[in-house]
């Protein structure tokens, strides 16, 4: 049962202390709190130039997939034309 309430206190000691560590170790200043806005700017910056080249790199993809099919498409004719052409050839 001494068990059951030690983890519990031993949390809620781990909590109080974390709090009042993160507590007096004081605010940020106007000068950090800018530094850190500019860095999230560049972050959303770089997060939206990377979403351009992902953008331009699945239209590519999918202009390849498209080449792809349609060079599947036209060997899927030549090979049924050779085909005849042999059967045609062997027939005669």
């Amino acid at each position: 049962m001494k068990e059951k309430i030690k983890r519990p206190v031993r949390i809620l000691t781990l909590a109080a202390i974390t709090g009042a560590f993160i507590g007096l170790t004081g605010c940020a200043t106007t000068a950090q709190f800018d530094e850190l806005q500019a860095k999230v700017n560049a972050a959303a910056a770089d997060a939206s130039a990377a979403k351009a080249e992902a953008a331009a790199a699945s239209a590519k993809a999918n202009d390849a997939v498209r080449i792809a099919d349609e060079a599947n498409r036209r060997s899927m004719d030549t090979e049924s034309k050779i085909d005849r052409m042999f059967k045609k050839a062997m027939h005669k």
